[in-house]
């Protein structure tokens, strides 16, 4: 039997692309993906589509209000920013960043793969084209990893040896859509916009979607998603 693994998926071009290696490492898929007062909601729509295409076990999407909380443009009325330059999107961490969600995330992905019997975790997390988020960084990774192995029944026993896999944490845009493409990833079906239209359609201009644009340019492919009219 393949061993299980607990996948992060929020929809986007990063998780979907880690989904496919994962798939492609050939453990057995356990996708998971958090309703978390987004306003960018449709990349949930996206991540039900890529769970079935993926073929995954199981899809659980867990209801997590961290609009509750606000404190970040991604859960508020805060503005989301647009047009940043690669200087200034490297100038401190950005309101788009949500208070602690990848320590939140990974906690619950923690706790659904134990009780899978599992204990590896996938998370899409990126250093190097990314907006400066502190829990996207190695040192995070590595942290949450010893956390996790003295956290669980489990790592305490021994029994169980945890594992955080970061596989796209040293690449940058342009090699995580290679890497996709080769791995056969519609990124047409994928939702990445911070600041979507009602329709779904990506802005153009906020960091995700400026860092998605470049990548695609960068590997010299064309972004298949849909845009707003600029």
């Amino acid at each position: 039997m393949s061993q299980k693994a607990v996948v992060l998926l929020s929809g986007g071009l990063d998780s979907t692309t880690t989904l496919a290696i994962a798939a492609d490492q050939g453990f057995e898929l356990y996708a998971l993906s958090f309703d978390y007062g987004q306003r960018h909601q449709f990349e949930l729509e996206a991540a039900k589509i890529l769970a079935e295409k993926w073929n995954v076990t199981q899809h659980v999407i867990i209801p997590l209000n961290l609009a509750a909380f606000g404190g970040s443009a991604l859960t508020s009325e805060i503005e989301v920013p647009k047009h940043r330059s690669q200087t200034e999107m490297n100038e401190g961490i950005p309101v788009t960043y949500v208070p602690a969600r990848n320590t939140v995330f990974l906690s619950v992905a923690m706790g659904w793969a134990e009780s899978l019997d599992a204990s590896d975790i996938f998370i899409g997390v990126n250093a190097v084209d990314y907006s400066g988020y502190p829990d996207c960084r190695p040192e995070f990774i590595k942290s949450f990893e010893q956390l996790a192995n003295l956290a669980t029944k489990s790592g305490v026993e021994g029994t169980r040896t945890w594992k955080i896999h970061a596989p796209l944490i040293q690449l940058t845009k342009a090699e995580i859509i290679r890497k996709g493409t080769e791995l056969g990833v519609d990124y047409g079906s994928t939702h990445t916009c911070y600041d979507p239209d009602s329709l779904g359609r990506a802005c153009g201009q906020c960091d995700a979607c400026i860092l998605r644009l470049q990548g695609f340019a960068e590997a010299g492919l064309t972004d298949t998603a849909t845009y707003q009219p600029q």
